[in-house]
């Protein structure tokens, strides 16, 4: 490598791009012959490689209980509906404690977890294992502000875990004759603090209106947590508010939201993004259908049953069947549906045709290259149509080039802006890639680590790619 003219090598940068998913383009409104074949090179750079735009994996809600009193009743039941409302939820379970100490994947859980939920029942203090979990838990409360303790008392009150009543109390003497007086203060001085916490009493609700009601607290709890994370995509935010202003999630219509734009624009990641932060408020009646031009009808309504419904649809045959079933079983639920890269309008009537099939408040999002088969009348009624107050358009726009910079000087050169002796070759990348986050996420990557010679070779490259396409396209009309 010749330490003259090559680029220090640098670390890939931990940044996520908008809608990185190799395609073949297609027609568009947007496309013209300078985009079509920048696509292609940026298409053909990105053949064999690919980005995460997840938002971490780590857990959100941490279950602790104790397992004979309550496994089989309101754990397994919180545990299942939290899972279903598509929140991460921990489940701590007997094989995984080892030895006195909490560690592993116990430790991990309790520690990434943003929302405890401590579930009393008349054997939770006999367990030592209970109560470390309950210490560690009130100790990480009492240093992190963001994290939250909900209590529910199954078959106790709040003064049986304030010490009032000889319940626990008798369960704490019997711990400090082998695990000594100071851990035991711990653990009386955790009780006695988390029974000064607002919580829940089973006899008061029921086991399926106390389940609903810890759901709904927790999808609440986890949006405003949520409406951060996506600020780390690079030109989300503006268009994000935009989403949400037309979804205007508290009215109570049924509405259709189209993001529309040419290929590697951010389509998909927007929506990703957005179905991420709002699908806690939709009780799991959720689910994402990726890359619907690419799928069959029957299989995508299975998926769409299956989300919605935590069922399994494995017996549909037939289309017809599946749309009925839609219709009939969602009309009385508020879902979040996104259809993803829809390219004909019998998609949209096969899996979301009329607000009719859905409860109030229902918001279903979709993105497609082109809105031509949508705004055009036909002679099917079961699209809602373009001038409706339940349909609205969002037409993508490119990145600005302070956020195109941002994004393609972080693939190529690890920092925001360029070095002043690459802010040149940089500007001129940048203007033949536009403001497609695909283009400048593909070229930017391929070009990290490469010397400037390399550059410029990449941008003759891309010019001369681009300038055939559009002497095709213009000898072709």
């Amino acid at each position: 490598m010749n330490k003259n003219t090559e680029s220090e090598e640098m670390a890939a940068p931990a940044v996520t791009t908008m809608e990185t998913a190799t395609a073949t383009p297609a027609s568009s409104s947007h496309d013209g012959g300078s985009e079509r074949g920048l696509m292609a090179v940026a298409t053909a750079a990105l053949a064999s490689s690919s980005h995460d735009g997840g938002l971490g994996s780590g857990h959100e809600v941490f279950l602790s209980f104790r397992g004979p009193d309550t496994r089989l009743t309101i754990t397994d039941s919180l545990y299942e509906a939290i899972k279903h409302a598509g929140i991460l939820v921990f489940k701590d379970d007997e094989e995984l404690r080892v030895g006195k100490e909490i560690g592993g994947s116990l430790m991990q859980a309790i520690n990434e977890s943003r929302i405890y939920i401590l579930i009393f029942s008349k054997n939770y203090a006999s367990s030592k294992w209970c109560l470390r979990e309950l210490a560690h838990i009130v100790k990480l409360s009492r240093d992190d502000a963001k994290k939250v303790i909900l209590p529910i008392f199954y078959d106790v009150d709040a003064d049986d875990v304030k010490l009032k009543t000889e319940l626990y109390r008798k369960a704490l003497q019997k711990h400090e004759s082998d695990s000594g007086k100071d851990e035991t203060k711990q653990w009386e001085k955790a009780l006695r603090e988390v029974a000064r916490i607002k919580g829940w009493n089973l006899k008061d609700y029921g086991l399926h209106k106390l389940t609903n009601l810890m759901v709904e607290e927790v999808s609440n709890l986890l949006w405003t947590r949520r409406m951060d994370l996506p600020n780390h995509l690079v030109g989300i935010k503006d268009r994000m508010d935009h989403i949400m202003k037309l979804l205007d999630l508290e009215a109570f219509d049924v509405r259709f939201i189209v993001i529309h734009g040419m290929i590697g624009i951010g389509k998909t990641t927007l929506a990703e993004a957005v179905f991420k932060k709002i699908s806690p408020l939709f009780q799991g009646h959720c689910c994402f259908l990726k890359d619907v031009r690419t799928h069959d009808i029957i299989n995508l309504q299975k998926k769409l049953l299956s989300d919605v419904l935590n069922l399994s649809c494995t017996n549909l045959s037939f289309i017809d069947e599946g749309t009925s079933m839609i219709k009939t079983r969602f009309h009385s639920k508020r879902v979040l549906i996104v259809l993803d890269d829809i390219n004909h309008r019998n998609q949209i009537t096969r899996l979301a045709g009329k607000a009719s099939w859905f409860g109030e408040g229902s918001r279903i999002i979709i993105t497609t290259r082109n809105i031509e088969f949508l705004v055009n009348e036909g002679e099917d009624d079961n699209l809602p149509v373009s001038n409706s107050n339940q349909f609205s358009f969002y037409d993508m726009p490119e990145m600005n080039s302070d956020d195109a910079l941002q994004l393609f000087c972080e693939r190529a050169l690890g920092s925001a802006k360029p070095p002043l002796d690459y802010m040149d070759i940089t500007k001129e990348l940048i203007n033949v890639l536009g403001g497609l986050p695909l283009a400048l996420d593909v070229i930017g990557s391929t070009l990290h680590g490469k010397c400037r010679r390399t550059w410029e070779h990449t941008l003759c490259k891309l010019k001369k790619v681009i300038n055939e396409n559009v002497e095709k396209i213009a000898s072709e009309m």
